[in-house]
């Protein structure tokens, strides 16, 4: 480790740091655990252990269920990554899929590119052939116990928890007149309340043929016609065949430490690397000396975030088109050394970052009593993705070929079958050969920025799970604008601006740009401390 290279002029400024933050929220400690952002989700999870499951069906369990509970973050047509620790090893997934084989370039050329919502925007959804493939490698329980409570609550309906209903509403008024929208989540004409009642039946008979199929159905069979029939209908480009190809992908995990802990992220197509690259920057500065809200701290963190999006802008797309700059390169500790010398310890600086917009997505954790720990994650990319449902089956689909670039000198430009760049990351910590924390940070762009901010509060700043969710966040935006949340220290913000950040408040009802959290860690006694995102409508349970 490179001693620092810059001190700035006011290090030892501290601020009255407490860490006591708003909620009213407290940490849970059990033996197996359950964190996701709707309750009746990780009550779904922690079924699976009183039915003698594991961690993973009940990550599995609780997915599911937020595919029906959630619909504004995921559903039957998300993608989705994970990372295992099966007791001994870490492995990661990827069930992200490709475009359609005929989505070429000119044919968004002649449209005039990448629409963001409709059938142009929808690629092979991964997320129901990532939930078999976990299922099959790690699940003790059968596949279809796995539905059993969603299929009830689709059926029999479920009451809309507040959050998700404000987002619905929003949801709704954007994408009535895609096709079958209206039909599947405005059923009465308008979004349902919070503590309306839901039902789906057309849903719950779909999750009935993916269970007794093995998800097979989804992909090649009866579902996957209706997809197709769909598709056709609309002049869209997806078929039967390019369902059919689609496989998920034990990938294995990137990672970078930062003094006694690795953090692990999904590799490229998905933005982890850019975390990943961030952390290696802060290795190089003086955040070990500032407490945790000291703006100088915020300072670093933030310069540093800016500096890795940029290069995960540039560079980051389907694996197998990173080139000539591979993520190797992108995690070259001379590399970060030389990028931290671009910070002013001073002053903000336009690192000219990107300013990609902020999307709907779900994460949860869980763990179980026998060392079992997942972290997982399913998104439609923007709230109710494509915004485009296939009649009479509740499936909608998400809208990830947004993602892709119109810039023909991009690694990441649209073409046929090739999977798009990605926003939704899990991460994992591990201390050597121990895992630490199974976390994650839905939301967009804020992912890998929150997965920084919650690995340096728990482990730098050894805040408890639940404190460091409910601290204020930052999100870099453009130039040197960083978007603040309202519960910040005036103190802090006062000082960010002081050094040339353009700081910009949003205020409680725009705070779905600051993501949900949730985190489940590994205590020395081998039990397990959660916290669940305060912003949300989810919680912890444990067993």
């Amino acid at each position: 480790m490179s001693a620092p290279l810059m001190q700035p002029e006011d290090q030892k400024m501290k601020i009255n740091n407490h860490h006591h933050y708003p909620s009213r929220r407290s940490p849970v400690i059990a033996g197996n655990m359950v964190a996701a952002s709707q309750p009746l989700a990780v009550q779904a999870g922690l079924q699976m252990y009183h039915k003698g499951g594991n961690a993973v069906d009940a990550a599995l369990a609780t997915a599911i269920m937020l595919t029906l509970v959630e619909p504004t973050g995921c559903g039957l047509g998300s993608d989705a990554f994970a990372i295992i620790w099966d007791g001994t090893q870490l492995h990661g997934l990827n069930a992200s899929g490709r475009s359609p084989s005929g989505w070429t370039y000119e044919r968004f050329e002649k449209r005039g590119g990448i629409p963001f919502r409709g059938w142009e925007s929808v690629t092979v959804p991964g997320a129901v052939g990532g939930w078999a493939e976990i299922s099959r490698k790690f699940g003790k329980l059968p596949f279809e116990t796995l539905f059993e409570a969603a299929i009830k609550y689709a059926s029999d309906g479920f009451a809309v928890s507040p959050v998700i209903a404000h987002l619905w509403a929003r949801g709704g008024a954007e994408l009535k007149d895609q096709p079958g929208f209206a039909q599947n989540f405005l059923q009465h004409g308008t979004a349902p309340s919070a503590g309306a009642l839901y039902r789906n039946p057309y849903l719950a008979k779909t999750y009935e043929r993916i269970a007794e199929t093995k998800g097979r159905a989804f992909y090649e069979g009866d579902l996957a016609d209706r997809i197709e029939g769909f598709a056709i209908q609309h002049d869209a480009a997806l078929r039967v065949s390019d369902l059919a190809n689609f496989k998920p992908e034990w990938c294995g995990t990137l990672k970078n430490n930062f003094d006694d802990f690795d953090l692990h992220e999904i590799p490229p197509n998905g933005q982890g690397i850019a975390a990943l690259i961030a952390l290696g920057i802060l290795r190089h500065t003086p955040i070990r000396d500032l407490d945790a809200d000291d703006p100088m701290a915020l300072h670093f963190q933030i310069e540093a975030m800016k500096l890795a999006l940029r290069d995960a802008e540039y560079y980051v797309a389907d694996l197998d088109y990173m080139t000539p700059v591979t993520p190797s390169h992108l995690l070259n500790d001379e590399y970060h050394l030389e990028r931290a010398k671009l910070i002013d310890p001073n002053k903000a600086t336009d690192f000219k970052a990107g300013a990609p917009k902020v999307g709907g997505t779900v994460y949860l954790s869980t763990a179980d009593e026998n060392g079992m720990m997942v972290s997982f994650i399913q998104s439609n990319y923007a709230g109710f993705g494509s915004g485009v449902c296939v009649p009479e089956t509740g499936i909608h689909l998400q809208n990830r070929g947004a993602g892709f670039s119109m810039d023909r000198m991009s690694p990441n430009v649209v073409g046929p079958s090739k999977k798009p760049f990605h926003t939704i990351i899990p991460a994992f910590l591990m201390q050597g050969n121990d895992p630490l924390m199974s976390y994650g940070v839905m939301g967009g762009p804020m992912q890998a920025q929150g997965h920084v901010q919650m690995a340096l509060r728990a482990q730098l700043w050894k805040q408890d799970p639940q404190m460091a969710i409910d601290a204020p966040r930052w999100r870099v935006t453009t130039g040197v604008e960083v978007a603040c949340e309202t519960s910040m220290d005036p103190n802090i913000l006062e000082r960010l601006e002081e050094m040339g950040h353009r700081v910009v408040l949003e205020a409680p009802d725009n705070a779905f740009g600051f993501g949900g959290a949730q985190l489940i860690l590994k205590t020395e006694n081998g039990l397990y401390m959660g916290g669940s995102e305060s912003r949300k409508d989810g919680y912890v349970g444990g067993i």
